[in-house]
């Protein structure tokens, strides 16, 4: 049986939209010893069942289509939803889309992890619910710097923070509110020359490649992310 990391029976909840997928997912979870409190098609029944239902890892699509409907839900704003108002409930995502973009925009949101629907296996999937329900962040293999070679390498402590000035904590803090450069520094009354020169120096000192690499980072690690405007 999977277990938390406080040794209780793993509670997950379903947001799917396509029906045979959904019940494949309950029999692959419900087979690994976890129970699937909730299995739902849209946002609507899914957020009213996660009241009740209290879940430990809530399993996100995150493109929602409906036979009869034009619209397509989006499941971003489950992630948005669950992180503000019920925090206790992690968020894991398992979607089509690969893009880094999109994986930044789910760790804004507030998810704990993201898995990429192409390219997961059953068991990858069996753990990764487990992982998260202990209290784990996945990222996708593709987002992690390439010098790490294990998922589990790439777990940043709050100490890392401390290599930064107040300053760079603050410019860290707007990348992971997803504002670009002109933004943080129209925010923070500088230069645009000044924030490249802030961005550099936190590159150098936390070791991400790229700019989505550095926003999940900043989630991570905890930074209080501003309102950007």
């Amino acid at each position: 049986m999977e277990l938390t990391a406080a040794g209780q029976e793993i509670r997950v909840a379903l947001l799917e939209d396509q029906l045979l997928f959904r019940e494949s997912l309950v029999a692959l979870l419900e087979g690994a010893g976890m129970k699937v409190v909730a299995r739902c098609s849209d946002t609507n029944s899914f957020l009213f069942q996660v009241r009740g239902a209290a879940p430990h890892v809530a399993l996100v699509d995150l493109r929602l289509e409906h036979v009869g409907r034009a619209a397509v839900e989006d499941g971003l704003v489950v992630l948005k939803y669950l992180h503000d108002f019920h925090p206790q409930v992690r968020s894991l995502v398992l979607s089509g889309h690969h893009e880094p973009a999109i994986v930044e925009q789910c760790f804004h949101a507030g998810a704990a992890g993201y898995l990429c629907k192409l390219n997961v296996s059953c068991d990858e999937l069996v753990q990764a619910v487990g992982r998260v329900a202990r209290g784990e962040r996945l990222l996708p293999m593709e987002m992690l710097p390439s010098n790490v070679l294990h998922l589990e390498d790439f777990t940043p402590s709050g100490s890392a923070l401390s290599r930064l000035t107040l300053r760079e904590r603050e410019v860290l803090g707007y990348v992971a509110a997803g504002a670009d450069n002109l933004k943080i520094a129209a925010h923070l009354g500088i230069t645009e020359r000044t924030v490249k020169a802030h961005l550099t120096n936190i590159y150098r000192k936390l070791g991400p490649e790229n700019r989505a690499q550095l926003a999940v980072l900043a989630c991570e690690l905890g930074v209080t992310r501003p309102v950007v405007a």
